[in-house]
């Protein structure tokens, strides 16, 4: 009995994990709207930037209790200079400026098309994967990665005319998909800076102080650009009930239950579940929000889902599962 648990539990955390990450953009606009029924002197109590700043301070408290053992002072110690710079970037990229990029492109266009260009990710991990770590990848995983960033293309240009549209060149691109973009490529160069740099760092220390420092940073922008007066509901006690349950959720059990199947799991077996994050997205934005995938959200999501059968089929095929693990641990945006 214990055996067939084992055996099982890997995939079941990787589902659980890519699970959660899929539900947490629709889960976010969800609140928002919650807050929208709820104003206090016309004001959103749980606005984006609100969400960010005080579900990160939910999640990294939740982290700091689980992770508690690895925050010891001889830790803090060990670290170089360098250490702390590459995480300060990390923090700054994926703790700071990846969320806030995903949250704003919530505002502006369909949690859909948030969904399928962060898509734009993994190719770009696996690009830079090649470059930078020498990962060796082969023909299917390659065409995969082509074929994906086809299906990110295709939903930016066929895509409708929206209120806010950027002229580039002879195509019309909405904010909300740039940044949406932005944020996925963002996230990918902070995935590489973390493999490259910051590999001898415990996992836990890691995230608890990335998401510490990514708070702080995000705080200190916010208040330079717009002023002080930008957080004053944040005392709000309905936003606090709903950070709560959304910074320990979304963030902390979706990341334990990702690493844990992470490290019971080979790389055809992650890849398998990562492929179903879209799925699982799409469907979340459909039965929480009730939207329904657009012309343009259809093509580019089946171009995108070629792309992914055929980077897992080279996946399975492929000889060196450690740097396949590199290639496909990424699932995009992870709530916070």
């Amino acid at each position: 009995m214990v055996s067939w648990f084992n055996t099982i539990s890997g995939r079941f955390y990787l589902l659980m994990g890519v699970t959660i990450f899929a539900v947490a953009n629709s889960v976010t606009r969800k609140l928002t709207e919650l807050g929208a029924q709820n104003l206090i002197d016309g004001r959103n109590p749980i606005s984006f930037c609100n969400v960010l700043f005080v579900g990160n301070l939910c999640a990294l408290a939740a982290l700091s209790g689980v992770y508690y053992p690895q925050l010891k002072r001889r830790t803090f110690s060990q670290l170089s200079s360098r250490d702390w710079w590459y995480l300060l970037i990390v923090a700054l990229l994926s703790g700071a400026l990846v969320p806030a990029l995903f949250f704003s492109a919530l505002e502006r266009t369909a949690v859909n098309n948030v969904i399928l260009i962060s898509r734009i990710d993994p190719p770009l991990t696996l690009c830079l994967s090649v470059i930078f770590l020498g990962a060796q990848v082969n023909r299917w995983v390659v065409s995969g990665a082509i074929v994906s960033t086809l299906g990110v293309v295709l939903t930016v240009i066929l895509q409708p005319p929206q209120n806010d549209m950027i002229q580039m060149s002879s195509f019309q691109l909405g904010v909300g998909d740039l940044m949406t973009a932005g944020a996925a490529i963002a996230a990918a160069i902070a995935n590489i800076l973390t493999q490259v740099s910051l590999q001898n760092i415990p996992l836990g220390f890691f995230n608890v102080i990335k998401t510490a420092l990514g708070t702080v940073i995000f705080f200190v922008i916010a208040l330079f650009i717009y002023g002080k007066d930008h957080f004053m509901d944040i005392s709000s006690p309905l936003l606090w009930q709903w950070m709560i349950v959304y910074g320990t959720i979304i963030v902390v059990v979706g990341q334990l239950c990702w690493f844990a199947g992470l490290k019971r799991t080979n790389a055809s077996e992650v890849s398998l579940a990562n492929s179903f994050n879209p799925i699982a997205g799409v469907l979340a934005a459909f039965l929480i929000l009730g939207e329904t995938p657009t012309a343009a959200q259809y093509i580019g999501g089946l171009v995108i889902l070629l792309g992914i059968i055929c980077n897992q089929i080279g996946i399975v095929q492929q000889n060196n599962l450690s740097e396949d693990n590199h290639i496909s641990s990424s699932v995009g945006f992870k709530g916070l």
